[in-house]
């Protein structure tokens, strides 16, 4: 659809999670790019409401709370400010900024869940869910960890596997556990309301693989297509849970129980409106409820499946809303090879960032901007980070424009020089200039950044080039009228460059405008003529960019390598025993030694390999959650210890019966339980 049938634009980051700081990760996978957008669209004049907000609700805020003693509300209130903070400094540039345990947010996603109850929308059912009858409470489905069905990961949570994408129900899991106690839960009867996602297949099939089909990133598309192509299809998804943080249900029967946050966040881009628009004095509902509006949701891959299926069905079974016209999602970033994880505190934190790296915000947000998991995972290096600033930023963007106003100040006391006759390459190099902005926002707005920031460091080098090729300092000696139309051209490509480059490096472009000396100009004022008249005043030259020395890389890197010495030092405390059992439960259990005979990966699967062991009583396949730890060739002839007699289960298609042993490690690697020494393969272990 084109971007002019629309009067306005709403743009939702997705919100961050309030149990922990903001990382590079967070910044690749969505804050940046919406950021770069928006900013676009405003230098374009459009009418833009960019709303975003802390995610305050859900299992892992209890869980932290629990595991610091102290209140869930105190855990929001510190990394909600702490977010809301860093986001300000590094140039985030939100409308507004909301939180969903805020009031508005609280009655706004109340009404909405009201209207549907009173449409008939929600199916009332009493099933069975976890209780851990230790803590005596039942469990929502992020305090259940097991094994993924689908792909076999240990430590799949009740609601979805991040391994593998899959969505899932906390009684598909194999073996599950409780977060609160460690003990194996039971199942007891409870009431919760259901939307009925399978009413919606038809819909949403249409909507998204046939209406986006041709303007949809391929990764959204594919795991859109996995969810509603599966077999089973869309099940029905319970949105209440038994639970004491969170919005309460609004309904008297309902006591105890608060809707599910998957519910509850996305209404948080509706309540951010609300409350945008309250202190704006403007009405929020065209930005949500008019067709003309066009609404884009920036978020990261593992939200995929919330913003496109279950948001979209909330939003459409309701019927007064608009739908996303688009769902960028980036993929994952790695950090210097490894995923990051706050748990293990491998990440380059923003509040750390903006500390040790003061003034050079635009430095980050150019790497990750430039090397975004826009298709893949990608990975962030220090060593990367390093060499792009300093041999792109510093020598390309930098070089030009400190020439440029350098040489200026020098030969015409800083006042623009007039333009006399072009040289054919002078025609040439403007010529080429004039197609950039084109380029550039045609990238933007097929949501390819790394792509449209590439061109606009093209442009750059295009500048860096016509000062190189012309040498002014040289015509200076012989020619100043051919000085001064050289100069006037670099200035006036340098002015471009400041409005062209604003949406991926605003502070740079705001220190280039306050060099230049140049007003507030849009993306359209580029193509009326130059920016820049003869006569204008411009200010002395300060560095856009500095090198970023060997010692700062260093320090980071050993930050790196100490976290992770600690965290092999680290004593991991042993999981609770689990419950007591008789020497008779024990004597069931069928354990013996087995032989590999044949090892081989599972397609589309990482983890999982497929074995062939003998078994002393016949051979067997079984599948083992062990491919990122063995090679398969490295196992054949080893000999593992197997339970025998558990109950056959297909995973990815292939039937695997009975389970190797592991140990986890520390690092989260496994250890096979092997015997000391050789023995026949069948020997019992008793």
């Amino acid at each position: 659809m084109s971007e002019q049938r629309f009067k306005r634009y709403t743009i939702t980051s997705a919100l961050p999670y309030a149990n922990g700081p903001l990382h590079i990760g967070h910044l690749a996978g969505c804050y940046i790019p919406s950021d770069i957008y928006v900013r676009y669209l405003r230098s374009q004049g459009r009418d833009v409401a960019y709303v975003c907000g802390s995610d305050e609700h859900g299992v892992a805020i209890t869980i932290k709370a629990k595991n610091e003693g102290i209140s869930p509300q105190e855990v929001v209130d510190r990394y909600h400010e702490m977010m809301k903070s860093s986001f300000q400094e590094f140039g985030i540039s939100f409308d507004h900024y909301s939180r969903t345990s805020a009031k508005i947010h609280h009655e706004t996603a109340a009404q909405l869940f009201l209207e549907l109850y009173e449409k008939g929308e929600f199916v009332e059912q009493v099933t069975e869910q976890y209780y851990d009858q230790e803590a005596q409470q039942f469990l929502a489905d992020r305090y259940i960890e097991g094994t993924c069905p689908k792909c076999g990961y240990e430590h799949a949570y009740g609601d979805q596997c991040e391994k593998c994408g899959s969505s899932l129900s906390p009684t598909d899991l194999i073996n599950p556990t409780s977060k609160l106690s460690g003990s194996v839960p039971v199942l007891k009867e409870t009431k919760h309301w259901f939307l009925d996602l399978g009413r919606y297949t038809s819909f949403l099939k249409k909507w998204i693989l046939e209406d986006h089909k041709e303007d949809w990133k391929n990764n959204v598309l594919g795991q859109c297509r996995s969810w509603l192509e599966a077999g089973e299809g869309l099940q029905p998804r319970s949105m209440t849970r038994d639970m004491d943080w969170g919005i309460p249900v609004p309904l008297k029967e309902a006591e105890g129980k608060v809707l599910y946050v998957w519910f509850d966040a996305p209404i948080g881009y509706i309540s951010s409106t609300k409350e945008w628009a309250l202190a704006k004095g403007v009405d929020w509902e065209p930005y949500w409820k008019d067709k003309d509006t066009k609404l884009v949701h920036f978020i990261g891959k593992d939200n995929i499946v919330f913003h496109c299926i279950t948001f979209p069905a909330i939003l459409k079974t309701h019927g007064e809303f608009i739908l996303p016209e688009n769902v960028p999602a980036n993929e994952f970033l790695n950090l210097e090879g490894d995923k990051i994880s706050t748990s293990r505190n491998w990440a380059v934190w923003l509040h750390e960032y903006l500390e040790e790296f003061p003034g050079k915000q635009d430095v980050l947000r150019y790497v990750l901007t430039a090397n975004a998991p826009e298709t893949k995972d990608n990975d962030f290096t220090w060593k990367d980070f390093q060499a792009r600033n300093n041999s792109e930023l510093v020598a390309i963007y930098g070089n030009f424009v400190n020439r440029a106003v350098v040489l200026t100040h020098k030969y015409f006391g800083g006042t623009v020089p007039e333009k006399k006759e072009l040289s054919p390459f002078d025609q040439e190099t403007l010529d080429a200039a004039a197609a950039f902005p084109g380029k550039v926002a045609e990238s933007l707005e097929r949501f390819r950044f790394r792509e449209a920031l590439a061109l606009m460091m093209d442009f750059a080098r295009l500048g860096n080039k016509y000062l190189a090729d012309t040498e002014p300092w040289k015509t200076i000696k012989t020619d100043k009228e051919r000085t001064a139309t050289i100069l006037n051209v670099a200035l006036n490509i340098a002015a471009d460059l400041c409005v062209l480059s604003a949406p991926f490096l605003p502070h740079t472009a705001l220190k280039l405008s306050r060099m230049l000396d140049l007003p507030e100009r849009g993306w359209g004022d580029i193509a009326k003529g130059d920016l820049l008249l003869s006569g204008h005043q411009i200010n002395e030259t300060s560095l856009l960019f500095e090198k970023i020395e060997d010692d700062q890389v260093e320090a980071q890197v050993n930050k790196l390598l100490d976290t992770k010495k600690s965290n092999e030092k680290k004593v991991t405390k042993a999981a609770p025993m689990k419950e007591i059992i008789s020497f008779d439960d024990f004597a069931r259990l069928d354990m013996r030694i087995v032989t590999i005979l044949e090892a081989e990966k599972v397609k589309k699967s990482k983890k999982l390999l497929k074995l062939q062991v003998d078994t002393g009583l016949g051979k067997r396949t079984v599948l083992s959650g062990i491919a990122e730890f063995f090679e398969p060739e490295d196992l054949v002839g080893r000999q593992v210890t197997m339970l025998l007699n558990l109950a056959p289960r297909k995973m990815m298609g292939v039937l695997s019966e009975g389970m190797v042993l592991m140990a986890e490690a520390e690092d989260g690697s496994y250890k096979l339980l092997q015997p000391h020494e050789g023995t026949t393969p069948g020997a019992q272990i008793s």
